[in-house]
């Protein structure tokens, strides 16, 4: 690996590792939010929960046009350029129009309450849909802070916000439940997470990390405005059709099933929530890292896309694989027997990451690291036309199932489109072989899950741990053994690993295991000859 993508590589894997891992705790929080609020309210009131906040997350998608996005591509590229300044008006000027749209758009929430309320066909909701409201300002904050720190590259910022707006949010919202408040107190805890973490992270960046100006003059507000939007309109598109499926989910829910079973779906969810944190943080990551590598040949590109395919499906498929097993077993752990539905909910929502391979995770992040942000907003509206056709339907016929099953085809067909385009004007390559042995060994290492799982009478935590150890060290074992990795490519991973002492402590014993089993596989086969 050249000197390029290795430095591209460790910026990925440093970005990557501290977005997972404070996302991961904050996730972990508001799982143990989720099974206490939804133990405490029950399905159908932590169904009413659900729709209510649609409102408020609906209205959320119209606040960014593509500036986060922005944020991520040019404070890297300018700080890479030298401009510091630059970046410190740049992050100014986003933040104050940001906290503008917020408002404005909190406004319309509270004003309009009845009215979405309708939209959700629960008009007896509309005073909870006000409190909801005052989310948006905050929420507006918190993400454009969580921005600015992937493109400072200080996203070891991220978990202190992060876990703060999930403690907050946690204590709150439960304690407020069991004074009696039921949905209201749900929801108001809801909204002071976002009230604490958005106004912890606006003093991080200003106060922290941003240096002062060191120019009076410069770039106005609408210059740089400007060049974000021009940038970040096709991607904002494309993000607010993605980000209305799951609105539109809902709103479909709401006319053809009972609000138990859409508390057992949002059991599902909140699960995957946590199951795609990885493949979140892996696609952000790579986004500044093909940003910084487009000046360069187009076969540096080619080749750090394909490795970074190949890394994240061998992350990506054994942990998606394990929870389609162990669906049962997790459901019944976090909620209880009362979500009865919920495990095959979150088994038929996972297939969705087996799309890892034809560049599920990786494609977008090309796309738009390179500039092509045409091509991100045709994929998107592939999966969105798609599923706004087959959503209706399926779930009329088949339920939720139906509504899970039109989402998995629509987001085939647009991977497969985004692959297709790779390939043909990009040349972009995948490396089928490893990620064939990946599917294999992944599924491979779960067959003592299902025998445990079946055969054996232990409880859901036992069958979920002892599932959970067989699985990693099976699947450890058979990644250097079927030659998905080699000895050069772990000492490469040695070295990506080593520039963040938090990444070398958690990746050192799995690389040192698989050098382990290329030693003992090489004198065996010398012994041999």
């Amino acid at each position: 690996m050249t000197e390029e993508l290795l430095e591209a590589a460790e910026a990925s894997a440093r970005t990557s590792f501290f977005l997972a891992s404070g996302t991961i705790v904050a996730t972990i929080i508001l799982a143990i939010s989720a099974i206490l609020i939804g133990r405490l309210l029950g399905p159908e009131l932590y169904g009413q929960y659900t729709l209510i906040l649609s409102a408020p997350q609906l209205l959320f998608l119209f606040t960014d046009f593509g500036i986060n996005q922005g944020i991520i591509k040019f404070a890297a590229s300018l700080r890479a350029e030298g401009k510091q300044d630059h970046v410190t008006r740049l992050i100014h000027n986003v933040m104050l129009f940001k906290i503008f749209l917020g408002t404005a758009f909190f406004a319309i929430n509270f004003a309009f309450a009845d009215f979405f309320a309708l939209l959700i066909n629960r008009p007896e909701l509309a005073p909870y849909v006000r409190i909801a409201s005052f989310s948006i300002i905050f929420q507006v904050i918190f993400s454009t802070v969580s921005a600015s720190y992937v493109g400072l590259d200080k996203t070891e910022y991220d978990p202190l916000t992060t876990n703060t707006q999930a403690i907050i949010k946690t204590i709150f919202s439960v304690a407020l439940v069991l004074l009696g408040f039921s949905v209201a107190g749900a929801i108001i805890g809801n909204v002071l997470g976002y009230v604490v973490a958005g106004i912890l992270g606006l003093g991080i960046v200003f106060f922290k990390l941003l240096k002062p100006s060191s120019k009076t003059t410069g770039e106005s507000m609408r210059q740089n405005l400007k060049m974000l939007l021009t940038y970040g309109t096709p991607l904002y598109v494309s993000t607010l059709v993605s980000s209305f499926a799951p609105l539109y989910q809902n709103i479909v829910l709401a006319f053809v099933t009972t609000d138990v079973e859409i508390g057992n779906f949002r059991a599902a969810t909140n699960f995957l929530a946590l199951l795609g944190i990885l493949p979140t943080s892996i696609a952000i990551a790579l986004f500044p890292a093909f940003s910084k590598l487009g000046s360069l040949n187009i076969e540096k590109i080619r080749e750090f896309f394909k490795i970074a395919n190949k890394y994240t499906s061998l992350i990506i498929v054994p942990i998606t694989i394990f929870t389609i097993i162990l669906s049962k077993e997790i459901v019944q752990i976090i909620y209880g027997s009362t979500y009865e539905t919920a495990y095959l909910f979150l088994a038929l929502s996972c297939l969705i990451y087996f799309l890892v391979a034809i560049g599920y995770i990786s494609l977008t992040s090309l796309f738009n690291g390179l500039g092509e942000t045409l091509t991100t907003l045709k994929i998107a509206l592939v999966a969105f036309l798609i599923f706004i056709i087959l959503a209706p339907i399926f779930s009329q016929l088949y339920n939720v199932p139906g509504l899970i099953i039109a989402s998995l085809i629509s987001n085939s067909v647009a991977t497969a489109y985004g692959s297709y385009i790779a390939r043909t004007r990009f040349k972009i390559r995948f490396d089928t072989a490893p990620i064939t042995k990946i599917y294999l060994i992944s599924a491979l290492s779960g067959i003592p899950l299902i025998l445990t799982s079946n055969f054996l009478s232990l409880s859901n935590l036992i069958t979920f741990v002892l599932g959970a150890f067989l699985y990693l060290f099976i699947y450890a074992t058979l990644v250097p053994l079927t030659k998905v990795i080699s000895n050069p490519e772990i000492q490469t991973l040695k070295n990506i690993t080593q520039k963040s002492k938090s990444l070398g402590l958690v990746a050192k014993p799995l690389l040192r295991y698989w050098e382990n089993i290329l030693e003992a596989k090489a004198a065996v086969q010398h012994d041999t000859q």
